[in-house]
Order: C-alpha cells, then sequence, then structure tokens
C-alpha cells in the first residue's frame, strides 16, 4: 500500500509497464530522460459536490486533490554534422493519461471514488528537453489518521 496519493499514482503508472523511471517530487540527480514525476496535493480542497459534514465527527469527508504527472524526454540527438534524430516518444503522455483516468487506484491508503484526467499540456522544447505536463484529479475521502510508510 502506498502511503500518499503520489505514490499510488507511481505504483498505478509503474503497472503500466511503460519502461520509465517514475519518482515523487522530483528525479534523481544526473537522472537520464525519459522519465517521470508525480507531485500531489496541489491543491487538496474539499469536495463541495459531496454530501454535508457538519455535525458529525464521524462523517466521511471528500476531498478533489489535484496531481500533476510530469513525463520529461530528451527531443532529439545528434546523428551527423547537420543531422538529427528524433527521441521523444509521441503517444506516451496519452497512454499514461489514458492509464490513469478512470483507474481505482487501489493502492491508495484513502478510499477513492474517482480519478480523472483534465488535460495534458506539451511545453515546447527548451535545452532539448520536452514535458508533457498531465493534470489529474482525484476524488477521495480524506484519511482519518496518519499513514507510516513501510
Amino acid at each position: 500500500m502506498a502511503a500518499s496519493t503520489a505514490g499510488a499514482i507511481k505504483a498505478r503508472i509503474e503497472s503500466l509497464s511503460f519502461g520509465v523511471p517514475v519518482f515523487r517530487d522530483g528525479p534523481r540527480p544526473g537522472q537520464a530522460e525519459p522519465y517521470i514525476v508525480v507531485q500531489e496535493g496541489i491543491p487538496a480542497a474539499r469536495d463541495l459536490r459531496a454530501n454535508g459534514d457538519f455535525g458529525d465527527p464521524d462523517a466521511e469527508v471528500s476531498i478533489r486533490e489535484t496531481v500533476i504527472v510530469d513525463l520529461v524526454q530528451q527531443a532529439r540527438v545528434k546523428t551527423g554534422a547537420t543531422t538529427t534524430k528524433v527521441t521523444e516518444r509521441y503517444g506516451l503522455a496519452e497512454a499514461i493519461a489514458h492509464g490513469l483516468h478512470g483507474c481505482a487506484l487501489p493502492a491508495h491508503p484513502a478510499k477513492v471514488t474517482a480519478v480523472l484526467v483534465g488535460d495534458i499540456d506539451r511545453i515546447p522544447i527548451a535545452d532539448n528537453k520536452v514535458r508533457h505536463s498531465i493534470t489529474v484529479t482525484v476524488l477521495r475521502q480524506l484519511l482519518r489518521e496518519e499513514v507510516t510508510p513501510a
């Protein structure tokens, strides 16, 4: 079981077997592309569409947590004095989004009711790197107690 939403998303992406390393919050120093970074709680707020919980300390509290999944890839490699070859894996960001949208996140420590992909942004090439940023909304129950990583 994961200790956080980012950990559950990381576990889900790894289970899809894309062969790309996945990290929470940032890659290792010197990590080569491609790699994926998952950032959670940007923001995490009460789901105003959920049932009211006022006056009942035992009521479940539903939240909407925004998660950003960044795919960072090398854009191209030099093959000659004036030629290059594209190394960007076209469609990989969409495949990641497809694998996340609608999944149940069974590794999450809280009850997850929905995982929704909002958008995929492709950030232009800079320093021969291209970044796809996938915005994901996780509808889940607010944890009642601390989760200790294994």
